[in-house]
């Protein structure tokens, strides 16, 4: 999209006001809103804002930074007309008063590793699918963890409020370009999935931080509040983001497929499991950055604990889906909403090239269910488990090989601040289960 075809919309929606969405460290969107007559000045990325407001970015010393806007960002809200008046809004890069990219901006990092694949060949294709709960909401607003359904998984819905709401999200979002695949209850009660179309990884990353924020702002519409946190009720599934992603050659042919191999899987495909396994306890503190996030890593409720690989497992940290040609994909089950996608893309796309570049061979594919081995079968088999809390997922994450170089020195060093003072934070809290267990018992 061009800056002329973005203001004749502006002109023929009559839009007036603008949001500039950019995303931090720990992957919130944040926005500058302004009215009609600074879009120009927007447009033009003349538009600053004070960056050591925002958590890891920069001291107030160099505090003033731009937002560069991504034309093909751009997009009208369909939810916020108003009498004939409408709003949109583009994604930004963020850059440094010099006019150089900043390293600390996880977009601007992620196209940095896209850019590094590309030198060696590849382009990488991505498919995201992030679970959410629907909650109802207290008469003060307040959220609750109670659903207003008793479904199941792939359960016809009831005429009910949830499926009203989710009705609602698959409009909004083909009125904003998305191609809805599909929609469908998940297994826990009021636990829900809608599946949209892959792209390449940057735009699957805006698309992500998009979906994210529409469906909150219109579960809100209905009293709802929509969450994608990791685990928010005990003994049930959690929601997981199960991401799809494949390499193609710059030709635009698929480079995981390979007709005449017994799964139809090209030596590069195997060797980005190879590096993805290898990695794969050094990202989890990126691809499951919540003390929460370790809740839903536990045997028993479909996640993945184990890191192997599969055709058809779902027990496995990465499943192979059934489809071929273009659609040979690798499907990788650990990471979760609370993700900043940009920095999990980024991640996981360097463990894959780690082990493409080496030329590394994968262990055996495990169609055992795991869950079910002993810990004797899976030491035989190769298998190790994933980081079994944050703080085991942070050690990981230091101690890799590529994580800084992945995600820069800036990102990795505030990254590990931000999520050592969220883990010593839950260390030190006294939970309601401690004094259940405990205070009257001592």
């Amino acid at each position: 999209m061009t800056r002329e075809e973005i203001l004749k919309i502006i002109e023929e929606e009559n839009i007036r006001f603008f949001r500039l969405q950019f995303v931090d460290i720990l992957g919130f969107m944040k926005n500058v809103a302004i009215p009609r007559s600074q879009i120009g000045k927007a447009l033009d990325g003349d538009m600053m804002f004070d960056g050591s407001s925002i958590d890891g970015f920069v001291r107030i010393d160099e505090s003033d930074m731009y937002l560069k806007p991504d034309y093909n960002t751009f997009t009208v809200l369909p939810w916020r007309n108003k009498d004939g008046v409408a709003a949109a809004r583009i994604i930004c890069d963020v850059y440094k008063a010099d006019g150089t990219p900043f390293s600390g901006c996880p977009r601007v990092n992620l196209k940095r590793v896209l850019a590094e694949a590309k030198e060696l060949g590849y382009t990488m294709n991505v498919g995201t699918e992030a679970e959410f709960f629907l909650f109802e909401k207290a008469a003060d607003g307040t959220p609750t963890t109670i659903t207003n359904d008793v479904a199941g998984y792939f359960s016809l819905d009831p005429d009910d409020m949830a499926n009203d709401c989710r009705r609602e999200i698959i409009e909004v979002l083909e009125l904003m370009g998305f191609e809805i695949e599909a929609s469908h209850h998940e297994v826990a009660e009021g636990q829900h999935e809608i599946n949209f179309k892959y792209s390449d990884a940057l735009e699957a990353a805006d698309n992500t931080v998009t979906f994210k924020w529409v469906v909150k702002s219109i579960a809100s519409k209905y009293n709802l509040h929509a969450t994608f946190m990791p685990k928010p009720i005990f003994g049930v599934n959690g929601s997981g983001m199960h991401t799809n992603q494949s390499l193609f050659n710059l030709d635009g042919t698929n480079a995981f497929f390979n007709e005449s191999d017994g799964l139809q899987l090209s030596k590069v495909a195997y060797s980005y499991i190879a590096g993805c396994l290898k990695n794969a306890r050094g990202f989890a503190a990126v691809t499951n950055p919540l003390v929460n996030s370790y809740k839903r890593l536990v045997p028993g409720y479909e996640a993945p604990v184990y890191a192997a690989w599969s055709a058809s497992n779902r027990s496995a940290l990465i499943r192979i889906p059934a489809a071929r040609g273009l659609s040979t994909r690798t499907e990788i089950r650990c990471p979760d909403p609370a993700a900043n996608p940009y920095l999990a893309l980024a991640m996981m796309l360097a463990s894959g090239l780690d082990g493409v570049t080496n030329n590394l061979t994968p262990p055996p594919e495990v169609a055992r269910d795991i869950f079910k081995m002993t810990a004797a079968e899976m030491e035989e088999e190769g298998i190790s488990v994933m980081p079994g809390n944050l703080m085991e997922a942070i050690e990981e994450l230091k101690a890799s090989p590529i994580a800084k170089d992945t995600l820069g020195e800036h990102i990795f060093e505030k990254y590990i601040i931000a999520k050592e003072r969220e883990w010593d934070s839950f260390r030190t809290a006294v939970t309601d289960w401690e004094l259940k267990e405990y205070l009257t018992a001592y």
